[in-house]
């Protein structure tokens, strides 16, 4: 097994939210963290592994980084592959199916780079182990490959299902936004413990919700399993450690409340049991009501929203028109600041003010703009 007091690791992310992730990791104790584009590596030792996983509110998973290499052809990536210590992770009975994509590279066709790497990690462990066949019976060790500009590198998977599953919203509850990108606009939007959090246009509540437990310290992924707990007892210790780790550093944060609103009834049914079973209910009051009629309840307040997007020539004039009314009940001023993300690029336009700051982000695969008004 792999010195687990010294793991290079990678957390691959939606572009635009490096900078709350880095963070998050140097917070936990993770040691030369490093961003690029849409990925942030670092190292640390199961104990860092665990919290990353349990404690990150915007990482979508956490890979530990087996080998880097250039390729260009078929060959170099098999040589590349099987070079790899594999054996000091993967076992004789375990599972290690492979998965990945390749980005401006030679080697373009994922299939076949995907069958060549499990050939080669196949013939690494056969000379390790000295047997012809692997069963794959035993614990889950997801293979994940990235080839960016001819830059090969693979990983083992630690999360299992993608951390933005934090499990307090049902599997067929489809939403506008993730959650984790929910989480890195409450950090964008400088969300504090002792902020009144307003959502006029709350949905199924995610944003809220992340808001309410980033208020209260409660971390998202306390209440999941993840595939690194049957690396062995290691690490199954280091996720229980984690996990009281976690609990210990939840706070009431009094102070704290949320108004949740929409104008679509059964949209707030479903924002109230996600609230329930994220921890969150006592911190938020959802209402139905319509965003024009919105108005702060408190002197000040912070409002995050993600107001539904013009993605049919029907329906732009219906967001324009929705920008501008927000424009006109969003007070700003001294402790009142809004953040709103958009994939409309004439957003200021319709709304009537030039935002103090903007971010570009990614929701799934639609370009956005965070716009956010904090004067």
């Amino acid at each position: 097994m792999e010195d687990i007091r010294n793991i290079k690791m990678c957390v691959p992310c939606l572009l635009g939210v490096e900078a709350p992730i880095a963070a998050e990791l140097a917070g936990i104790g993770a040691r030369n963290v490093r961003s690029e584009n849409g990925r942030v590596f670092f190292e640390g030792g199961a104990d860092t592994l665990a919290d990353a996983n349990i404690r990150s509110r915007c990482a979508e998973r956490v890979l530990i980084v087996v080998a880097s290499f250039e390729a260009h052809t078929f060959d170099e990536l098999f040589e590349g592959t099987k070079a790899a210590r594999w054996d000091e992770w993967i076992g004789k009975t375990d599972r290690f199916p492979v998965k990945g994509y390749s980005l401006n590279s030679d080697l373009f066709s994922v299939s076949d780079c995907q069958s060549i790497i499990k050939k080669a990690v196949v013939e690494s462990l056969r000379e390790k182990y000295r047997i012809p066949w692997f069963e794959e019976t035993g614990a889950l060790y997801q293979i994940q490959f990235s080839i960016m500009k001819n830059v090969v590198t693979l990983y083992i998977d630690t999360s299992g299902a993608a951390l933005h599953k934090r499990g307090y919203r049902p599997a067929a509850n489809a939403a506008p936004i993730k959650e984790t990108l929910a989480a890195a606009i409450c950090d964008f939007a400088r969300l504090q413990p002792y902020h009144t959090l307003y959502d006029p246009m709350c949905g199924s509540g995610t944003i809220v919700i992340e808001g309410a437990m980033k208020a209260m310290n409660i971390a998202p992924g306390v209440n999941r399993g993840f595939s690194f707990e049957d690396f062995g007892p290691d690490f199954a210790a280091a996720a229980g450690e984690a996990r009281e780790r976690a609990r210990s550093l939840v706070r009431e944060a009094p102070e704290f409340t949320a108004f949740a609103s929409d104008i679509d009834p059964s949209a707030l049914r479903i924002a109230r049991e996600n609230a329930k079973r994220a921890g969150v209910a006592g911190k938020i009051r959802f209402e139905v009501a319509d965003v024009a009629d919105f108005k702060l309840r408190t002197e000040k307040g912070t409002i995050i929203t993600n107001p539904p997007y013009g993605e049919r020539m029907s329906d732009i004039r219906s967001a324009e028109t929705l920008y501008e009314t927000m424009g006109k009940v969003f007070s700003r001023g001294q402790g009142r600041s809004c953040s709103i993300i958009t994939a409309d690029e004439d957003f200021e336009k319709y709304f009537g003010a030039k935002a103090d700051r903007r971010r570009k982000l990614y929701n799934g695969m639609i370009k956005c703009g965070l716009y956010m008004y904090f004067k």
